[in-house]
């Protein structure tokens, strides 16, 4: 695919596509799918001139993202209403616990749809949720855990293909299938059925979030921000909301010289654009206290500390609960793990921790930073 092209892949090959006429027609569905690789930068910049390019055409947009659970959907629209800064967001929206990818990947989209009071949702369920799907099986949970997702619709044989393959490149643990390309024989195995089973709940939970925002009025273009696995030739997400009467569904994806060109076949999505070759953001520079943290009731509980850390430097000790991070409450491990990373080479954090009776106040002293190389 040439790069900053578009096109529509079909069986003699990918046909080009002219912006104005898809973005034309795309304005006119009901739900536009936007898949990524969630760690690259690529992609999310795709994705941003995509959803601004639809959003020129079709201003009463939905912009869903499966990087949240529904519980913090508050925190969505309180970020929407401009009632949040950058950081309180991501801390209400428990966004390092939940995601847990580089938030400066996604942050300009969030921006955006702050910018033009495009409200958004959040599609998916909580990882508990997944969990217990995998482990037990979607009948074998009560209503009241279910999150109010319904039984999804189950997976198509491409999907199950599909599945299989991740499962099997899963397995091996360097994210690769088998080599000779062939599946092992695995469809009755109660794992595997499991692994297909979580999925389809997670597929399900997204669908019914974007089929939900369709119902608000006027209708909007709802737009999903979510990984390619998930709507690879409409297997997922696409799949459970033609179940729920959604059919006017289009799915785009970034197409970077990493894919195998075989693979670019009809089917595979309504439309293709042409990117560079994926892009990881550096790792910022963080200061880091060493420590292992857990929820506590009244703090944060240190859970389990590094030898040689600034934290054994300070006299923390393991079961140690912190309940004021510089002067401020350390509620969740968020508290304490934003203060840290904030913390410039060379500077000390105060520390307020219980230990049994006692309240102690610590000083956690960050190293200064090292010379740079000659």
């Amino acid at each position: 695919m040439p790069r900053g092209t578009w096109a529509a892949p079909g069986p003699a090959g990918p046909r080009p596509l002219l912006a104005p006429e898809l973005f034309a027609a795309l304005a006119r569905r009901q739900v536009v799918l936007l898949g990524e690789t969630h760690d690259d930068a690529e992609d999310h910049r795709w994705q941003l001139q995509t959803i601004a390019g639809l959003h020129a055409l079709r201003p009463d947009m939905v912009l869903g993202f499966e990087m949240f659970p529904r519980r913090v959907q508050p925190a969505l629209d309180r970020w929407v209403a401009g009632e949040l800064d950058e950081a309180e967001f991501l801390r209400e929206s428990d966004w390092r616990q939940v995601w847990n990818v580089d938030p400066r990947l996604y942050m300009p989209i969030f921006h955006f749809a702050r910018m033009n009071r495009v409200p958004m949702i959040a599609l998916n369920v909580s990882q508990d949720l997944v969990r217990a799907v995998r482990e037990r099986g979607f009948d074998a949970l009560p209503l009241d855990r279910r999150e109010g997702v319904t039984p999804p619709l189950a997976a198509s044989p491409g999907y199950l293909d599909f599945l299989s393959d991740a499962y099997v490149a899963h397995a091996r643990g360097d994210g690769s299938a088998a080599k000779d390309g062939k599946r092992p024989p695995m469809r009755e195995d109660a794992a595997f059925q499991r692994f297909v089973e979580s999925q389809l709940v997670w597929d399900r939970a997204m669908a019914e979030a974007l089929a939900a925002a369709l119902k608000r009025a006027p209708a909007p273009l709802v737009v999903g921000v979510l990984g390619s696995g998930h709507v690879w030739h409409g297997y997922g997400v696409p799949h459970q909301l033609r179940d729920l009467g959604v059919a006017d569904t289009a799915v785009l994806l970034p197409w970077g010289p990493e894919r195998e060109c075989s693979t670019l076949v009809a089917g595979v999505a309504d439309a293709v654009f042409g990117v560079a070759a994926p892009e990881r953001l550096a790792p910022r520079s963080r200061q880091r206290l060493g420590v292992w943290l857990e929820p506590d009731e009244g703090g944060v509980r240190i859970r389990q500390i590094e030898q040689g850390s600034v934290a054994e430097s300070a006299g923390m000790r393991a079961g140690d609960v912190v309940t004021e991070v510089a002067g401020l409450p350390a509620r969740q491990p968020a508290d304490l793990a934003e203060a840290v990373q904030r913390q410039a080479p060379g500077t000390w954090l105060p520390l307020r921790v219980r230990r049994g009776a006692e309240s102690l106040e610590l000083i956690a002293k960050f190293p200064p930073a090292e010379p740079p190389r000659k």
